[in-house]
């Protein structure tokens, strides 16, 4: 488990996700170290992270963004704010923040998703892009 064991300002845990993550990038004598001395092992592809597509990212930030709004009554979130969705942290206030700044960049339908969320846009929109 990460963060559960720090060693002279080292976490161990990550560490040792880190090798099981990476074992074929691994020489042969670090790799029976591990499994031999740690007892550590692959990992298996049910344990591999799921690496999520732009569309997969929008949508959580999105539902960050809806629970948020559901439960504030408004979209000024700060920008270090953590939005927890289920077990997932999201950063919704650097999403927020970084859709703000890029306004005139984010697709139409991008747009409305916000707009929907009645988001307050700080400098103009340009409205070319809400056509």
């Amino acid at each position: 488990m990460a963060g559960a064991a720090i060693v002279q300002g080292e976490d161990l845990g990550r560490w040792a996700w880190a090798c099981r993550l990476g074992w074929d990038s691994l020489m042969s004598v670090q790799q029976w170290l591990l499994e031999n001395v740690l007892g550590l092992t692959p990992t298996e592809e049910h344990e591999r992270p799921v690496k999520r597509t732009q569309e997969g990212k929008w949508a959580l930030n999105l539902r960050a963004a809806r629970q948020y709004r559901a439960r504030e009554g408004h979209l000024n979130v700060p920008r270090p704010h953590v939005e927890m969705v289920g077990d997932q942290p999201v950063k919704l206030g650097t999403f927020i923040d970084n859709a703000r700044r890029r306004a005139d960049k984010l697709t139409t339908q991008r747009h409305t998703d916000l707009n929907a969320l009645d988001i307050r846009w700080t400098g103009t929109v340009s409205m070319s892009r809400l056509k």
